[in-house]
């Protein structure tokens, strides 16, 4: 359990300051969502790059090995273990079965070295097309969940919420709530440590009264752990109580009304040479990234 303290889930790198920390955070949501979005429909090759330029960018970043270690760790023996089980099973691929005698008039295609089944042994099959969806598998699953890590790293919820409602600010002419939308988006920020923090420590408190569960039975150990759920809702429903009471004693009434200066949005130069780097990554993918699922 004592593994809750160290998710980077909503938590924010305060020490050292780092290069990525220095950056605009529309900058940095811009390069989330390539990195999140680019690998649809895109070929092995790149989203193998893909996963290589986190962790350079990790690395160049200089981020303390105790923060990134554990998460990077268990990440890449999940990805680990889903390329090699996806890489043997079964492919799903449907082979028609065809004469091997030539009809009349039909020329046989020239002899090539594409091989179907790259590697056998017993009942265990490697082909190409298992191998492919290996690949696309273990990448996306890396991709996806350190480059979030990554960002709420060295983003502050703050910050995050000023990328977020400059985006969407061409919106309100719609009418969409987007100072509200904001404002809920920072609160869960804030809110999900808290939440890890309460399920930690009752789960603390159960472990440390050293329960025989053997001896209590399936039954009333389910009747102990449904106390314990109800004792975290009761929990938490009491911190949010505390913080919607702490933002009225603090004179907050609407977000319109309200106006809280969360960043000051301002381009330097590095946020310029990220942008243009950003901009080569697509134009790369969209000439030579391209491939199919």
């Amino acid at each position: 359990m004592d593994l809750l303290r160290s998710l980077p889930l909503g938590l924010y790198l305060e020490q050292p300051v780092t290069w990525l920390h220095r950056l605009d955070p529309r900058v940095k949501l811009g390069w989330l969502m390539l990195f999140l979005l680019s690998p649809i429909l895109a070929s092995p090759l790149w989203r193998i790059g893909l996963v290589v330029a986190l962790l350079l960018l990790t690395f160049s970043a200089r981020i303390p090995l105790r923060v990134w270690r554990q998460q990077m760790g268990w990440l890449l023996i999940l990805a680990g273990l889903l390329f090699a089980l996806t890489a043997v099973l079964p492919d799903g691929q449907l082979l028609t079965q065809q004469s091997y005698r030539p009809e009349s008039g039909l020329t046989l295609p020239p002899a090539s070295d594409y091989r179907f089944d790259l590697w056998s042994w017993g009942n265990l099959r490697v082909t190409q097309r298992s191998l492919s969806l290996a690949i696309r598998t273990s990448t996306l699953i890396f991709t996806l969940l350190y480059g979030t890590t990554l960002y709420l790293l060295t983003t502050t919820p703050e910050e995050i919420t000023a990328a977020i409602e400059d985006y969407l600010a061409p919106l309100r002419r719609w009418g969409l709530p987007i100072t509200e939308i904001s404002l809920a988006l920072t609160l869960g920020l804030r809110f999900l440590p808290l939440v890890l923090e309460e399920i930690q420590s009752l789960y603390r408190s159960v472990t440390t009264r050293a329960i025989d569960w053997k001896q209590l039975g399936w039954r009333r150990g389910l009747q102990i752990w449904l106390l314990v759920a109800e004792r975290v809702l009761q929990n938490l429903l009491l911190r949010a109580e505390q913080i919607a009471a702490s933002m009225q004693v603090r004179g907050f009434t609407t977000p319109s009304r309200h106006r809280v200066p969360w960043h000051d949005l301002q381009l330097q130069r590095r946020d310029r040479w990220a942008i243009t780097i950003g901009v080569a990554a697509l134009g790369v993918r969209c000439l030579w990234g391209q491939g199919s699922f």
